[in-house]
């Protein structure tokens, strides 16, 4: 299932949006960033980075290999 086609487009939209959020959470946070906001935005940046290239390849990604979250 992990390979299917609409698996890896969905997971490819969902790494853009985050990718695209840690952009956000950047630029728009107080002017002096904190390490809040910064370690926030770097640990979605990684994460839809990671779903784009796990799609891209037809691998799990970080996300998918947690298994589900109660």
């Amino acid at each position: 299932m992990a390979s299917s086609r609409t698996h890896r487009i969905v997971s490819t939209l969902f790494g853009v949006f985050f990718a695209t959020l840690s952009v956000f959470i950047v630029t728009e946070s107080p002017a002096p960033i904190t390490a809040g906001p910064f370690i926030a935005a770097l640990v979605v940046g990684v994460l839809g980075v990671d779903l784009v290239v796990s799609a891209a390849r037809g691998k799990a990604s970080l996300l998918s290999r947690i298994g589900p979250l109660p």
